[in-house]
């Protein structure tokens, strides 16, 4: 093996230099601005691009191209980045690109040959960039393609963070469309009723939607195919409202399927229904691969109040609504019918921010080494699922993961535990009334050899004692968790025990002399203390009541 010797150093310097093939130069990620009409956002933030830099890659970023995001060429050359003039410059340098949208047959023809891309492709929608760049010997993660099933893979899940944007600016160009108030409000001026409404799909997008509406004020209500997102729905404020029609509708990865007819014409008369009732219908149903499925007809939208408002947020995908006009807002019918088709990128600085974030995570599992160079490894299932083209030739679409195979296992144990319900007290399901009724009995011939047997002044203590835990178990655990702090809860154990103490000594024996005034004094702190604790309890209950019609609608 020749070793390369200096021509400076070879007459007295013993040192030589490495082998040239061993040495590994660090790539160079190169941002371009995003060419699309209408595009805001860009793949790579200032705060981001100095972690790039920790990993030992080399940054580039096209000049201007966080402009619209409020990211200036000056805070990506303090983070370290050079700041390319033109477009072809960065492609024909660039060992890897970031984007944010597929690139333009345009954009393919500058990149330079054997290079990498991350950013969003969609294969199944683009067969024929899938080949251009499949031309350029092209590796191409496509970050639309992540097996978003895998728990390590969140991290790295872009559409999830676009879709929590692109739901909450939903819900904003919504009210911007709408002639009212979302919440309810009493003025002297008039009563104004809370907006209602209605969202068809409670994916990421749909949640983040219920959400935001439910924090302004709104009634809303909700519906997914997915039966299991009924309590999420709950969770945020929102009503689930459930399709008369029994059918699982989960079509793996975090998606929906394609249902039944007989679930579809179910699922219509549903939402003419809601149509008529609601002011505002906020649509999200897409099914991967495949044209967004019309949920809401021409008719529905005739039914529709006059200034209700459609944000159609399918309509990239062709829309939910077949009067959708994608990219506009299009008033028909009396309704105003959103299908803007750039919902993210209208909060851009925000959507730059996660998306550079989830870039960062998918590089950090691609160059574990931080040498600043990337490994893509078909052998990991999260890495294998986004690699769409490797080094020119097309792996999608992918094998399916293999860590979900091995979920039902893990499930056997949880369906084998009800089987031991009843027969221990470990369980945490209620008694049954023969097991109640057992425990009572118990009780009571307990308390009828106490009361035979013990003193009259201990019986009269062990009386105040357990009434007071009594009524102190039913004060506090007879009323809703979610109207209960522990202070309150406490506080009101307390009140029932002096109440009941209270009511003990409100007539106690009349004596003469010394004993009689003492019994005096018992009487009238026992008539103090009904009277503060009778203020308190039923005090806190008027005031609770007061509160909770704040918030009825």
């Amino acid at each position: 093996m020749q070793i390369a010797v200096p021509a400076e150093s070879a007459a007295g310097d013993t040192r030589v230099a490495a082998p040239p093939e061993t040495i590994k130069k660090a790539s160079l990620i190169g941002v371009p601005k995003e060419t699309a009409p209408g595009e805001k956002r860009v793949a790579t933030v200032p705060e981001v691009v100095e972690k790039l830099v920790k990993l030992g890659f080399s940054v580039a970023v096209e000049s201007s191209a966080g402009d619209a995001s409020n990211f200036s060429d000056e805070t990506y050359r303090a983070a370290g980045a050079e700041v390319v003039p033109t477009a072809a410059e960065l492609w024909a340098r660039s060992d890897i690109v970031f984007k944010v949208r597929a690139p333009s047959p345009d954009e393919v023809a500058l990149m330079r040959e054997g290079g990498s891309l991350i950013g969003f492709i969609w294969p199944a929608q683009n067969p024929e960039l899938m080949q251009q760049l499949a031309g350029k010997k092209a590796t191409v993660l496509a970050i639309d393609s992540l097996p978003r099933q895998l728990s390590r893979a969140q991290k790295m899940d872009a559409l999830t963070s676009m879709a929590g944007v692109s739901g909450y600016r939903a819900v904003i160009e919504a009210a911007n469309a709408f002639g009212r108030f979302f919440n309810g409000q009493v003025t002297a001026a008039g009563k104004i009723p809370p907006a209602k409404v209605f969202i068809a799909g409670a994916g990421v997008a749909g949640l983040a939607a219920i959400g935001t509406a439910a924090n302004l004020g709104a009634i809303v209500r909700a519906n997914d195919t997915r039966a299991e997102v009924a309590d999420q729905v709950v969770s945020l404020g929102g009503e689930f409202v459930k399709v008369d029609y029994e059918e699982e509708g989960s079509g793996g990865g975090g998606y929906a399927k394609v249902m039944s007819e007989g679930f579809q014409k179910a699922q219509r008369e549903m939402y003419a229904k809601q149509a008529r009732e609601v002011d505002i219908i906020i649509t999200t149903a897409l099914i991967p691969g495949k044209p967004a499925p019309k949920l809401i007809t021409a008719d529905m939208v005739k039914s529709m109040k006059p200034g209700s408002v459609i944000v159609d947020m399918a309509a990239e995908q062709g829309g939910n609504c077949e009067l959708t006009e994608p990219g506009q807002a299009v008033v028909k019918h009396g309704v105003t019918i959103v299908g803007y088709t750039d919902l993210a990128s209208r909060l851009a600085k925000q959507s730059s921010t996660l998306y550079s974030n989830n870039l960062l995570r998918l590089t950090e599992e691609l160059c574990k080494t931080k040498d600043g160079v990337i490994d893509v490894n078909m052998d990991d299932d999260a890495i294998r699922g986004l690699t769409v083209i490797k080094e020119g030739g097309i792996t999608w679409p992918p094998p399916p993961p293999k860590i979900p195979a091995a979920a039902p296992q893990q499930a056997k144990p949880a369906v084998a535990a009800p089987a031991s319900k009843g027969h221990g007290h470990g369980s945490s399901e209620p008694m049954s009334a023969k097991s109640l009724a057992t425990v009572f009995g118990v009780g009571a011939v307990l308390f009828l050899l106490v009361g035979l047997y013990a003193p009259a002044s201990f019986l009269a203590h062990f009386t105040v004692f357990v009434l007071a835990c009594f009524v102190g178990y039913m004060v506090v655990w007879n009323v809703t968790p979610s109207l209960h702090t522990p202070l309150m809860s406490v506080t009101n154990a307390i009140s029932s025990i002096i109440a009941i103490g209270a009511l003990i000594q409100v007539a106690p024996p009349l004596t003469d002399g010394g004993a009689n005034r003492a019994n005096l004094l018992i009487l009238g702190m026992a008539v103090v203390a009904l009277t503060l604790t009778a203020i308190n309890m039923f005090g806190g209950f008027a005031v609770t009541r007061r509160m909770l019609a704040m918030f009825r609608k």
